[in-house]
């Protein structure tokens, strides 16, 4: 009887730069980290067989120095700084197969194989070089690189080294590179930096240097002793050493790197592998930079922030949505990393779009239960067509607009259902089955939260689970996913002029919006001040280009009439539960102008500390609208 064979997986091997462990990590090598683990996690949710790699390219001068500049041993310096980047990749749930470091003996054994066997193909060979070299890009530059005299990456002056060194005949070349860009487009993405790959190549390759003899910090030359081995030579086989003792992964599908980067992959690497006999990678594809708060990122302005800090203050998974919602990776564009837009994003997507969607649906299912109902769509096939079609150009940022495009959807569809006035176990059923399709989507972009919405819901994060019916279970209402980031800012203003004094920061007890959020303590003849007064909302309505308020219309009695008051409080009242609901609000506030919008008083409400719970302020039945509140 003949055996079956099991049918083996696509492989997908991606890999990102190694980073310089001569300083700690900042945002601007999270931001390379999170797309890879985004685009390997994509790649593994849809079945294929993954191998993400990343580390640090430990050899040098530059690491040299700083070692010494420290009082450390270039080995002591490496081992510490390189558990710092494990540590923030950790924090940021990037999940490398293999953290590669180039000091790992199979590496060190692996490139001195490469030299012998370029050597053996004849593109070896000894000679002095002489030239102007920056320590900080571990590179020689030419004349025209510089500017002002400068390196134009580190804005230090270079050095003049003149020195015995082997060559490799990257001269040889040329018409192999050339070929390659134009046979094989793909090869270096995006099409800008393709073009200027073309452009210096066409202008002309000199061999290049790698080896030295004038410090000792890297992997012996194995051709002569009196040498080490080029950083650069060495850094860029640790994509063949990190594909596995026989290569199984290599050649690799997806090289990620920054623009500095560029030429050393782009050139270097693929003559190095032609020479030795290798296969060439898929795709070297060059990203931009990313500035912090409008600044380019340094140490020596003090914003080279840690990624520990931003997971810190806003959580992994905010800050692995940010950076794949906010800049147009593909495009290779540099981006700025902006504080302010992250709390936006989080606030007005995450907490009002996908957590508002799971607290209510998950509410209603705990309250109604859930009803199977055959044959739905809620989650298209073109849908989930665009987000794979996204992620094969690397355009990772629609992929996660085409998601959030459903969750509107959903939430829309939920508004004109109305599952809360009749428990419509059926319409409660299709958003929960909408819920785990989207979860299952945007699992690669935020991990641990789709890990909690399947826990609610009762799933498995599986692709194969998107077209399979939600088993039918007892569901609990689920915890907030996300609690909104507060910005400070004094947004109050009383027509009679209250004069306020701030004693110290507001405290963390409960709080009555609209009089305590403004200080902790205020005189009480400025609080007499205030004009309280019973209303009834006659009506709620959506406000254009406002996620989180709903534009209300109050009666105030004869006295006063109506009102319009903006208040943001969507997340916690749907406005069907709102009309007829009598409130109290301030009168005598001066008008508001918000999203176009006139604001004429405000309503007051209590909330907890963390705001996962928001009452309306209403007086005992029998209270006519007008009247004061004393």
């Amino acid at each position: 009887m003949e055996k079956k064979t099991k049918t083996a997986k696509k492989k997908f091997y991606v890999t990102t730069a190694i980073d310089y462990p001569n300083a700690e990590p900042h945002v601007g090598h999270a931001y390379q980290k999170i797309v890879a683990d985004i685009i390997a996690r994509w790649h593994k949710l849809i079945g294929e067989d993954v191998f993400f790699l990343t580390g640090t390219d430990e050899h040098g001068k530059k690491i040299q120095e700083v070692a010494e500049k420290a009082g450390k041993t270039p080995r002591q310096l490496v081992d510490e700084n390189a558990e710092k980047f494990k540590t923030a990749w950790r924090a940021l749930n990037v999940v490398p197969n293999r953290f590669i470091r180039t000091t790992d003996k199979d590496h060190e054994k692996l490139v001195q194989d490469m030299i012998k066997k370029c050597n053996d193909n004849g593109d070896i060979y000894k000679g002095t070089y002489e030239g102007l070299y920056c320590v900080g890009c571990e590179a020689y530059l030419t004349e025209k690189d510089l500017v002002d005299g400068k390196c134009p990456l580190h804005n230090r002056p270079l050095e003049v080294i003149k020195e015995e060194s082997y060559f490799f005949r990257l001269s040889k070349y040329t018409d192999f590179l050339l070929d390659l860009y134009k046979e094989h487009p793909e090869f270096v993405l995006p099409d800008a930096r393709r073009n200027e790959m073309i452009n210096r190549v066409k202008e002309g390759l000199k061999d290049l240097s790698i080896s030295r003899t004038s410090f000792d910090w890297g992997i012996p030359f194995p051709l002569d002793k009196n040498h080490i081995t080029y950083v650069w030579f060495d850094a860029l086989f640790n994509y063949l050493t990190g594909a596995g003792e026989d290569q199984e992964f290599w050649p690799a599908n997806l090289h990620l790197l920054g623009k500095d980067n560029g030429w050393f992959h782009a050139v270097y690497w693929p003559a190095f592998l032609k020479s030795a006999g290798y296969k060439l990678p898929k795709t070297v594809f060059v990203h931009g930079f990313l500035s912090f708060n409008g600044q380019k990122i340094s140490k020596s302005l003090g914003n080279a922030i840690s990624p520990i800090i931003l997971v810190d203050k806003y959580g992994a998974d905010t800050v692995r949505y940010f950076v794949a919602r906010n800049f147009a990776f593909a495009e290779g564009n540099d981006g700025d990393f902006s504080e302010k837009a992250l709390i936006e994003r989080h606030n007005n997507e995450l907490a009002n779009k996908l957590g508002n969607l799971v607290s209510r649906v998950s509410a209603l299912a705990e309250k109604y239960g859930i009803e199977e109902k055959s044959g739905i769509e809620l989650l298209s096939k073109k849908t989930r067509d665009s987000v794979e079609k996204y992620f094969e150009s690397y355009e990772i940022d629609k992929a996660l607009n085409e998601i959030f495009t459903y969750i509107d959807k959903a939430n829309q569809y939920a508004q004109e259902k109305k599952p809360w006035e009749g428990g419509d176990k059926k319409v409660i059923y299709e958003l929960a089955f909408a819920i785990k399709n989207i979860a299952i989507l945007l699992s690669p972009f935020m991990p641990e939260t789709c890990d909690k919405i399947s826990k609610v819901f009762n799933f498995k994060i599986d692709y194969k689970e998107i077209d399979k019916p939600l088993k039918v279970s007892e569901i609990k209402k689920a915890e907030i996913l996300f609690t909104k980031i507060e910005i400070e800012k004094d947004d109050i203003s009383l027509k009679d002029s209250v004069k306020i004094e701030k004693v110290n920061k507001p405290s963390k007890q409960s709080k009555v919006e609209g009089i305590a959020t403004m200080a902790d303590m205020i005189k009480y003849d400025d609080f007499a001040k205030l004009d309280l007064r019973v209303g009834t909302i006659k009506s709620a309505e959506d406000l254009e280009g406002a996620d989180k308020l709903w534009k209300l219309t109050v009666d105030l009695g004869s006295e006063i009439g109506d009102r319009t008051i903006l208040a943001g409080i969507k997340k916690w009242y749907p406005k069907e539960e709102l009309v007829g609901k009598q409130i109290i609000v301030i009168v005598n506030l001066e008008p508001r102008k918000m999203k176009g919008s006139e604001s004429q008083g405000m309503l007051l409400a209590a909330s907890n500390t963390d705001e996962t719970k928001v009452i309306l302020l209403s007086p005992e039945k029998g209270i006519e609208n007008g009247s004061k509140v004393m």
